[in-house]
């Protein structure tokens, strides 16, 4: 299938999930909330998310599956802090990033047919990006882990320690 067509494919397929959502909100009285002009913009945020990452797939194009995991992700925390007015916890929520990026490695791999080393360095990063967040989040809002903190990094250079020793007998 050449480009055009896949391209009028993801689009046509697009609208007809648009205006299927649309119209669900029409007749489910639940999904209207979704629709509200005070809650909906970040749906905007996550559809952007999702079409880069539909256009990865259908272009064939898998680096976009970066860029489409970061605005994707983005939105969703955008999505919460809205939903439950805790715009506070952005001073540590963008810790998730980096992770929104591992993953968007991990699947630009699979749809480039190369899991194994994707996986890892996306795995990589988004161990980071928890670890990240537990410790910044236990100083800036998120009070339930400021006691276990320290466990991370303990954890993390056990971790390290490890792979250096494992790597060194290869």
């Amino acid at each position: 299938m050449d480009a055009n067509r896949r391209s009028g494919l993801v689009g046509g397929l697009l609208l007809i999930l648009l205006g299927g959502a649309f119209l669900a909100a029409q007749f489910i009285p639940g999904l209207q909330s979704w629709f509200s002009a005070e809650n909906s913009w970040p749906l905007i945020v996550i559809g952007v998310g999702v079409l880069l990452l539909v256009l990865a797939l259908a272009l064939r194009t898998p680096p976009l599956a970066v860029p489409g995991c970061i605005v994707a992700g983005i939105g969703c925390m955008l999505y919460y802090q809205n939903a439950t007015g805790n715009w506070e916890s952005w001073a540590y929520a963008w810790t998730l990033i980096p992770g929104f990026v591992g993953l968007g490695i991990i699947l630009s791999g699979l749809l480039e047919g190369q899991p194994i080393r994707s996986l890892a360095t996306g795995l990589w990063m988004i161990l980071i990006s928890l670890v990240a967040f537990v410790i910044f989040g236990s100083f800036l809002g998120m009070g339930r882990f400021s006691a276990y903190w320290p466990l991370l990094l303990v954890l993390g250079g056990l971790l390290i320690l490890g792979q250096t020793i494992l790597g060194r007998r290869r």
